[in-house]
């Protein structure tokens, strides 16, 4: 059985009005809201060849029809109209990320909250992987007598402070002096070669004042070191709960244990390999998941992927907006990742 124009039609009004209701559709609703030209009765045909192909489906008897994943999956593909941000919401996202200039993880968590706020859905986002980083910059900044700021930072944005305590007061000519010695000698290494590097002519050149070289070098390698686990975070759980989906405690409790569920989030953003990609309902990998969408994105980093940013969602979900909106702004956290790198 072939999907003509009308079936087409049909299934996109049931599609579109279950999305901004939450309630089934019936052929009466569709006759008067949408397709006014055609009888209830011919609609009512049309819709139980719709459920017979499997794109729609009946909740329980005497209800009217919801869409099926297979529905919203061509929906997605084929039907439904592509939406653009507009103007004001463009200059909204990059406005946002000027503002939040600074370490990169600080701007994947504040990309996930934008996210989130955006789409009223919840967000879920991937730190920065970036394999192998190095050494930019080491500037010691004298806070009193006795303590010293240590502000750390590497070629890929990531910044390090720490306050180191010192046994004895060091004055900024001394300060000036130790910086300059370790930025000559350690500016683009790799964590792997400081670890395999003979620091005792660092000691030499710094005679006297070893007790911050040996205070220095820890923090150093801790703002290089990165672990097998990889961040993940999320923003916006309690959206779910404006959502007529999650009326149900046990459904809405099972919706925010996934959440708190590290390896789960890690696999659904490790598997995100486009730039933009849906998944819909089962056709998620993980079975907690098989009752929400995941639209999901790749930001990266000199063409390079180097995390993943998405929002998960009831299949009811408003597609075509958060499309828009994620697309808009991992374009946008692209730009501003290539400008902190050049910085």
């Amino acid at each position: 059985m072939s999907l003509g124009s009308r079936k087409r039609l049909i299934l996109q009004a049931i599609i579109e009005d279950y999305i901004n209701t939450a309630e089934p559709v019936g052929s009466r609703t569709i006759s008067k809201k949408y397709l006014t030209s055609v009888s209830s009765a011919t609609i009512r045909n049309e819709m139980a060849d719709l459920e017979e192909m499997g794109y729609i489906e009946q909740p329980y008897t005497s209800a009217g029809r919801i869409p099926s994943d297979k529905g919203y999956r061509l929906y997605v593909d084929s039907i439904m109209n592509q939406s653009t941000i507009n103007a004001k919401e463009v200059e909204y996202i990059k406005k946002e990320f000027l503002e939040t200039l600074g370490e990169i993880d600080d701007l994947i968590k504040h990309a996930s909250r934008l996210l989130s706020n955006m789409t009223k859905y919840t967000s879920i986002a991937m730190a920065p992987q970036f394999g192998r980083t190095c050494l930019k910059h080491i500037q010691l900044i004298s806070i009193d007598n006795f303590n010293v700021l240590a502000v750390i930072v590497t070629d890929v944005g990531i910044v390090k402070n720490s306050v180191i305590r010192m046994e004895e007061d060091i004055d900024p000519y001394t300060l000036e002096k130790i910086t300059n010695v370790l930025n000559d000698k350690l500016i683009g290494f790799s964590l792997d070669e400081l670890n395999n590097m003979d620091v005792s002519s660092l000691s030499s050149e710094v005679n006297g004042y070893n007790e911050i070289l040996l205070k220095v070098l820890p923090e150093l390698f801790q703002a290089l070191k990165y672990s097998e686990r990889v961040e993940v975070y999320h923003d916006g759980a309690a959206n779910i709960l404006d959502l007529p989906e999650y009326n149900d405690v046990q459904k809405a409790r099972e919706f925010l244990n996934v959440l708190d569920e590290h390896d789960l989030l890690f696999k659904v953003l490790g598997d995100a390999s486009k730039d933009l990609s849906v998944t819909i309902g089962r056709e998620n990998k993980l079975s907690q998941l098989k009752n929400c969408s995941l639209i999901t994105a790749t930001y990266s980093l000199n063409g390079r992927t180097i995390g993943s940013i998405g929002v998960v969602g009831p299949t009811r979900m408003e597609y075509s907006k958060v499309i828009s909106i994620v697309d808009c702004l991992t374009q946008n956290l692209n730009d501003i990742l290539s400008r902190i790198l050049k910085t």
